[in-house]
């Protein structure tokens, strides 16, 4: 990268995927530690202003009380123990304003230094408009919880991170493409079951965001088997059937535990079949760093769902999920066709 033209064009993309990857983390911690209800309004510009005084924290518990979630589950709460759940929330929010200046204020700057070509001004502006549809979501996922249920939605939850994920994977193909603008060779069938992982992959981590929002993970923690058996009755409880792996949390976790064997064999295929190619050096890499991360993070949901999602189990297998899926953009880059 060291004479690439796009050098501080790929540093600014570069950045922003890691605020993301960061946004997801504590997003995690959020979820984990049930924090993301601890801020009941949503202001762009007043709202990264903490409490200052003993007042202002006050008031703000105060408007916290008011809400489903005081009222029925954190009633006993002191506001030394709100300060802690706000902390996470607050934390979470605050990376997203970054996010979006650093997003915001380096396009203004290349688009006027004329650094961008046309295509990438269009792909810089679909990144633009992820990231704020992104932001959206997260108040619209958050609004789910403050109405009768003291819980959000896990479609809304689902849907607000499958959105980071993918922002980050685009944001980062984009930087892929300007760090190796010709160093690409296109082998078909990889190519091909590489996006068929891609897609797998991306259903998996909605069905992660299914599990953690249904609390799945609490039940049923035992390893192959789903307490004494392969597929538990609790799988196939509800009517009509299709809800019983959308909606119900045996059901949910089934597809959780089993879509997990699907994304490990895909990868072992890849990589038997790799041997009949004669790859480039990033494919090769691309392919070892797919076997080990998918392996890791294979292991992280047994032992996360052992144990009961632990807060520091559950951070680390968001975080291999989120690993997983820039492992496989970054393959997948390596062997794409267009320039």
């Amino acid at each position: 990268m060291k004479d690439n033209p796009n050098k501080s064009v790929i540093k600014w993309l570069l950045t922003g995927c890691f605020l993301i990857f960061l946004m997801v983390v504590i997003g995690g911690i959020t979820r984990l530690t049930e924090s993301g209800l601890s801020m009941v309004d949503w202001n762009l510009f007043m709202g990264s202003v903490p409490p200052l005084s003993e007042q202002d924290w006050i008031e703000t518990f105060n408007q916290y009380k008011q809400y489903p979630e005081y009222q029925k589950v954190n009633f006993h709460f002191s506001l030394e123990e709100f300060k802690a759940i706000f902390f996470w929330e607050y934390l979470h929010r605050l990376i997203g304003r970054l996010i979006g200046i650093v997003f915001i204020v380096p396009f203004v700057f290349f688009l006027i230094k004329k650094k961008l070509s046309k295509s990438l001004i269009k792909e810089c502006l679909v990144i633009l408009f992820m990231g704020a549809f992104q932001g959206f979501l997260g108040w619209w996922m958050v609004k789910s919880g403050l109405i009768d249920n003291p819980d959000v939605s896990h479609y809304r939850l689902a849907t607000h991170l499958i959105t980071a994920f993918l922002t980050f994977a685009y944001t980062f193909w984009v930087a892929l493409k300007l760090m190796y603008k010709d160093e690409r060779e296109d082998v078909p069938f990889m190519r091909k079951v590489l996006v068929v992982l891609l897609l797998l992959v991306i259903v998996q981590i909605i069905y992660g965001a299914f599990v953690a929002g249904l609390n799945a993970g609490f039940v049923m923690n035992t390893w192959p088997k789903m307490g004494d058996q392969w597929i538990a009755d609790s799988v196939t409880t509800m009517e009509p059937f299709f809800l019983n792996f959308v909606d119900g949390i045996g059901g949910v976790q089934f597809v959780h535990r089993y879509l997990a064997l699907l994304v490990v064999g895909l990868v072992l295929i890849l990589l038997l079949r790799a041997n009949k190619y004669n790859l480039t050096k990033r494919q090769q890499s691309g392919l070892k760093g797919l076997l080990v991360v998918v392996f890791v993070q294979f292991l992280l949901g047994i032992f996360t769902l052992l144990y009961a999602v632990p807060i520091v189990l559950g951070v680390a297998h968001q975080i291999g999920a989120f690993l997983l899926l820039g492992v496989i953009v970054f393959t997948l880059n390596s062997f794409r066709k267009e320039a």
